[in-house]
């Protein structure tokens, strides 16, 4: 299996500040050509190093303006395999996790307001067969996000 280098490094931590940066520019800041950029680019991609590549959307721009995130408490928890497709129909949930601690899983969702948030837990969320309890916790506001720091990855794989 192939390991991450310091040029791997290099790289990954400039394209997660900039997706769009142009791999020319990549090139010119690591002192590489910009094929060797796309080869590297390519296999971390191929070793999924790199998942996903995209635009981060404003949800409060599109109206959304309730950050909310909750724990959700289930009869039994092997019961989240069959409540997780549930929550992948609600399309205001853009993450869901299966934990350890208080609840089974936390799931992270956005609301137009407070009584489209009501109306998600009320008529969605706790109707779920299993979800016994449900915590919510409102974001007030984002005060950090980032990605994980690519500086302190040692060679790995």
């Amino acid at each position: 299996m192939e390991k991450i280098d310091k040029l791997d490094r290099q790289i990954l931590n400039i394209i997660s500040k900039n997706a769009r940066i142009p791999f020319k520019d990549v090139a010119e800041e690591c002192g590489v050509s910009r094929a060797a950029i796309h080869q590297r680019v390519q296999r971390m991609i191929d070793m999924n190093v790199i998942v996903g590549s995209g635009y981060h959307i404003n949800p409060k721009i599109l109206g959304y303006n309730t950050c909310t995130y909750i724990g959700v408490k289930l009869e039994r928890g092997s019961m989240y395999k069959d409540v997780v497709p549930e929550f992948e129909k609600i399309p205001e949930v853009v993450e869901c996790h299966f934990t350890t601690g208080p609840y089974t899983l936390l799931i992270k969702l956005y609301a137009r307001d407070n009584e489209h948030l009501m109306e998600l837990l009320n008529s969605k969320i706790q109707e779920i067969p299993g979800v016994t309890a449900t915590e919510t916790l409102i974001s007030l506001r984002q005060s950090v996000k980032r990605e994980i720091p690519i500086c302190n990855v040692k060679e790995i794989l």
